[in-house]
């Protein structure tokens, strides 16, 4: 057996010893040399001390035998055993020579070293398996070395380190990074809304699916708002980043969208405070986010994004659109203007916000996942959540994906038959001056006649109609319409002119001639608020739920 041999001498005094011993120096050298004394060069000369041996002179075996690492040599091409050092045998006991490894080192086997060690034979090139825990309950890495052998035949050195020190450290490492992720999922489903609100006119489900057991959680969050008069704020983001921060910032961000959205303001406005806000949260975030409103009145889906996927909308044919411009870049970036768009999203219709965690590849481009996405979508349907449950089969998302993904789907349903005697709508132009204002009760009364809502209900929406006509005739400008609409759950009455001038409920003193409309309205409905609308003008309502129809 040849083993790698060693040029390099030991080092320091034995060195030196070592050369002085194969080449004497005499008195009368030393003398004429005039460097050493008397009495040193005759100590030296009786007492030097015995050479010591070069790395390359040691007996092989006695060295393997010291060695604090594992040695184990086995030869031919059933692996016998030939030899193993007092370390490995210290480890796992006196072992057979001669037998074949699989026999007589089952430690070995149990580990699957037997391929490596047909591999390192046949390649005649060193094999590794790090980090194994062996039966004795330590961890070690293991070479195996193929060594050729006098007589022809190749042997293989099995040489295992102890790393038991870093594979305990690596497990504790791997299990505190288990427990942040434990903790930032918890976090993360926590700050999403637990239970969606679910408006008269929308069905929607949502899903969130954590990142991977290799990824870490990040910041996507969905949530729905009812914001009065019918009308519903659809939210979806993305917080760059992972891990407790991300979603930190994400609930930060959904709490203040959900403020905002009490404004009731026009989708990129919305944006534009959430922009400014997330620079103030933390000048190294960014996030992407979709704000949406959907009105039943209008039938589309006005909404601005920053920075995030277009939505999908899916008419009642089938056929897939995809939302187009205004993008603006990411919130907390500054500095940008963004802008609202619009999209149609009638009766029968099914749109999706979702984020990149469902679309995104890293061996595809963005825009394939996108059209992957609209494919399945032109063939899903069924209720929200079916829909929302296929497409995240239909990406491959699995419980190992490696980010994030969440999905809101919204559908407007058409409804026939006794369903659709539940839902109607009525409207009338406000022309005229003030003989506008008994057209406006009388056209009130007739509708909430029709729609055979009780006595008391019936005389109530009368009222407010009357006060809503007054104060837009009072404060607003032409063009002023009148519209009434009932769903299965509330009756909402709503008055729109062309100032921008928002009302506001005050207190109205005894001689006060005003301000005792708003709060009169305040008063009788179960909801009231005003609102600027996309264009110029503003849009007041109120609402009164309906009650629940007795069996």
């Amino acid at each position: 057996m040849n083993f790698t041999r060693w040029s390099a001498r030991l080092p320091g005094t034995q060195r030196r010893a070592a050369a002085r011993a194969e080449h004497p120096v005499t008195m009368t050298d030393r003398r004429s040399e005039n460097s050493v004394p008397a009495a040193r060069a005759e100590h030296l000369t009786d007492d030097d001390p015995p050479p010591v041996p070069a790395v390359d002179e040691l007996p092989a075996r006695e060295v393997l035998d010291r060695v604090p690492a594992l040695v184990a040599l086995v030869h031919g091409p059933d692996h016998r055993l030939a030899y193993v050092n007092d370390a490995y045998t210290a480890a796992f006991g006196a072992r057979p020579l001669g037998e074949p490894a699989a026999d007589a080192l089952p430690e070995l086997r149990d580990l699957g070293l037997m391929p490596l060690l047909d591999q390192a034979q046949r390649s005649g090139k060193p094999r590794t398996l790090k980090s194994r825990k062996a039966p004795d309950g330590r961890s070690y890495t293991f070479t195996c070395t193929p060594v050729p052998e006098n007589h022809g035949e190749s042997a293989v050195l099995v040489f295992a380190t102890d790393v038991t020190d870093h594979a305990e450290a690596a497990e504790r490492l791997r299990a505190s990074e288990r427990r942040q992720r434990e903790t930032a999922v918890t976090l993360q489903r926590s700050l999403l809304p637990q239970e969606l609100e679910e408006p008269d006119d929308l069905r929607i489900a949502a899903t969130y699916h954590p990142g991977g057991t290799e990824a870490a959680v990040g910041g996507d969050w969905y949530d729905v708002i009812t914001l009065g008069g019918g009308r519903t704020a659809l939210v979806i983001g993305d917080v760059m980043g992972r891990g407790v921060r991300a979603a930190a910032v994400m609930g930060q961000l959904r709490t203040a969208v959900r403020a905002y959205a009490r404004l009731d303001l026009p989708p990129h406005e919305i944006l534009q405070l959430l922009d400014g806000l997330a620079m103030e949260i933390d000048a190294n975030q960014i996030a992407t986010c979709v704000y949406a409103i959907h009105d039943p009145n209008e039938g589309r889906l006005v909404y601005a994004s920053a920075g995030h996927l277009p939505i999908l909308v899916r008419d009642e044919s089938g056929t897939v659109q995809r939302a187009d411009e205004p993008t603006g870049p990411p919130l907390g970036t500054g500095g940008w203007m963004h802008a609202s768009g619009s999209i149609p999203l009638g009766p029968g219709s099914t749109a999706v916000l979702y984020t990149d965690g469902l679309v995104e590849r890293r061996n595809e481009d963005l825009d394939e996942g996108i059209a992957a996405l609209e494919r399945a979508l032109a063939g899903a349907t069924g209720s929200p959540q079916v829909v929302c449950d296929r497409l995240v089969r239909s990406a491959g998302v699995a419980a190992d994906h490696d980010d994030d993904v969440a999905v809101l789907v919204l559908q407007h349903p058409a409804r026939t038959g006794p369903e659709g005697e539940l839902f109607h709508n009525a409207a009338l132009e406000l022309l005229g001056g003030v003989e506008a204002a008994p057209r406006a009760r009388a056209f009130a009364s007739g509708v909430l006649t029709s729609w055979r809502f009780p006595a008391e209900l019936h005389d109530l929406g009368v009222l407010a109609t009357s006060e809503l006509v007054a104060n837009s005739l009072q404060h607003g400008i032409p063009p002023m319409r009148l519209r009434l609409r009932r769903t299965d759950r509330r009756l909402i009455i709503e008055v729109t002119d062309g100032d921008d001038h928002l009302p506001r409920r005050r207190r109205a003193e005894p001689a006060d001639e005003s301000g005792r409309g708003i709060a009169i309205v305040a008063t009788i409905a179960s909801n009231w608020g005003s609102r600027r609308i996309l264009g110029g003008g503003k849009a007041v309502w109120c609402e009164f739920v309906l009650p629940k129809p007795t069996d």
